[in-house]
This record gives structure tokens, sequence and C-alpha cells, in this order.
């Protein structure tokens, strides 16, 4: 089966996938952290106008910039995000059982998840404070 037939999200398992998201990525032939070794070591290239090299875990969504061309991306990775199961992963993800996979991927999805609230709880905060300081404001004018 095609990887075109797979969800976006199991398409990002396939190297060849990652690898194809560096567009761009400012280092290429004599670095360590080369487009091919960033997807081995579960990265993908998602890059803003201010961080043109920010790469992310796929996987447990670390997200790393400010790469030197003699950074180890897996290396890096491991100093990051020592908790992540796909640096666990001992087979390729083609040689994993549906049941290996499913499991894997319920992990993905738990830090997806994890990651996602904890960004909107630090957004309703941010609110929160923002909403305080207009309270106060207005009561001084009393």
């Amino acid at each position: 089966m095609g990887a075109q037939f797979l969800p976006p999200t199991w398409q990002l398992y396939l190297k060849d996938h990652r690898v194809s998201t560096f567009k761009n990525w400012p280092f290429l032939e004599g670095c360590a952290c080369t487009p091919e070794r960033m997807a081995e070591a579960g990265f993908i290239h998602c890059p803003t106008d201010n961080e043109p090299d920010l790469a992310k875990c796929f996987f447990c969504f670390k997200e790393l910039e400010g790469w030197e061309p003699s950074d180890n991306p897996l290396e890096e990775h491991k100093k990051h995000s020592s908790g992540c199961a796909f640096l666990s992963v001992k087979k390729k993800v083609e040689e994993l059982t549906l049941g290996e996979f499913l499991k894997l991927d319920k992990e993905r999805a738990k830090n997806k998840i994890a990651k996602e609230t904890n960004s909107k709880q630090k957004e309703f905060e941010e609110t929160a404070r923002k909403v305080r300081q207009a309270m106060e404001q207005l009561a001084a004018l009393e």
C-alpha cells in the first residue's frame, strides 16, 4: 500500500516522508545534521520567519532550533527529550506488528494531546491575567 493512502499523521512515521519536509534546510553535505539524519532522529522541518531551522519531533513534539552544522540530531533529541518513545523503537516502522504500531501511535496521540492542552492552558492563564488586570483597573476608578 502506498504512503499516499495513509492518514497524514501516519505518513510521518515513514522516514522518506520526514526527509521531504526539509526543503530549504540550511545544513546539507559535510554537516552532521543533514535532512536524512534529522529524519532518522524523528524530526520534521517546520520553519518560521524567525526560526528558519526549527525542527520538531513528529512523535514527542519537542521543538528545537539554533542548530549548528556539527549537531548530532539523535544526540540532541535524546538530550532534550529523553523520554520520547520513538527513540526506543528497535524496529523499522514497516516491521512493526499492527498491535505494536497502534500502541506506539497511542503514545504519539497522548503526546499531542498533552502539548495542545498545555498550550491552551497557557493561553487561558494569559487571558485570565489580562482580564484580572482590567478588572483591577476598573475597580481603581471607583
